[in-house]
């Protein structure tokens, strides 16, 4: 009898603690005065609930086994995610790291302690002359089986600069996490399973991944490749114009989950389930996350410093994704 584990990710759009925080750093603070105008307790606890009752229905109402998060500031704000979720019955533990961002936002994992064994973790630095996110990598082990299973967080730079002003950040982190692929092959082998998740900033055909996270579509190149590569898992999903991530009403497909070999072999311990459409992938559409106008856009809760976005009725300006794989 094979054990299916649901894996999710989710960009929760800005989860700030409050500006009183002792939580924060001076710097920090200062850095996020004006963003957090009218950010309150109050208004943190809304954008939480939002947050939690989605995630609550994920897998059947089950709630995710094992999910990845960014845009969290500290580990406090998981924490208070993770009362939300109480109702769900389960023993979640949570992996998080300080990264040294500017605006202090990082990228966290929740797990269930009953369906994994998180061993160690590692914070991939991503050399830029200014301040980025890392990669986050937490190896994992299953309880039932004891098989290995990493897990890799990313959060590349934005666009908001222009596309191809900040395209070569982009770049630095596909080729970081290149590397750390690599790495993990020649450390521990090939056959070693590894799941790479994230908002990439980018989409799967965009050269920083397929040219430099070497990221493909076509599986048979994956496993048959002389050096580490990964499979993506959203290119059936993106050709047929979906997004996770709506930019002036265009569905853009940035958050991404991409596989090394291991997941993808007949004979892998650890595999992507598989059903007669496919592998078990997909973007969560909840209908009350949905925007009710011509496009189909995930509804932003926003901050009150913008009031013209603000909407406490709404989650995040990202969908949430999942997979499913068995052992």
């Amino acid at each position: 009898m094979k054990t299916k584990y649901f894996i999710s990710w989710w960009n929760l759009e800005n989860l700030f603690d409050i500006r009183e925080s002792t939580n924060r750093e001076n710097w920090l603070s200062n850095a996020l005065a004006k963003e957090l105008k009218g950010w309150t307790d109050s208004v943190l606890q809304q954008k939480i609930n939002q947050l939690c009752s989605v995630i609550r229905q994920m897998n059947e109402n089950k709630g995710p086994d094992l999910l990845g998060v960014c845009e969290v500031e500290n580990k406090p704000v998981i924490e208070r995610l993770l009362n939300g979720l109480s109702p769900l019955g389960r023993d979640y533990g949570i992996v998080h790291h300080d990264m040294s961002d500017k605006r202090g936002i990082d990228v966290a994992f929740i797990y269930d302690k009953t369906s994994f064994i998180a061993e160690e973790s590692f914070s991939h630095i991503i050399l830029k002359r200014t301040a980025t996110r890392d990669l986050f990598q937490v190896n994992f082990r299953t309880l039932k089986k004891k098989n290995p299973l990493i897990v890799i967080g990313n959060h590349w730079p934005a666009r908001s600069a222009g596309v191809l002003e900040s395209e070569p950040y982009r770049i630095l982190a596909a080729e970081t996490l290149s590397y750390w692929i690599q790495r993990i092959a020649e450390i521990r082998g090939n056959d070693t399973p590894v799941i790479v998740m994230g908002d990439f900033n980018d989409e799967p055909f965009n050269r920083s991944v397929t040219d430099y996270a070497l990221a493909s579509g076509a599986a048979t190149n994956v496993i048959y490749a002389r050096n580490a590569r990964l499979f993506n898992l959203m290119w059936p999903l993106s050709g047929k114009a979906a997004g996770t991530f709506y930019f002036n009403n265009y569905p853009m497909m940035i958050d991404q989950f991409m596989v090394t070999k291991a997941l993808i072999k007949s004979n892998g311990k650890i595999r992507i389930a598989e059903d007669e459409s496919g592998y078990l992938v997909k973007i969560e559409h909840f209908s009350e996350m949905i925007s009710k106008g011509r496009y189909p856009n995930s509804l932003s809760f926003g901050r009150p410093a913008k009031k013209s976005t603000f909407n406490p009725d709404g989650y995040s300006d990202h969908f949430p994704i999942s997979m499913v794989i068995e052992e």
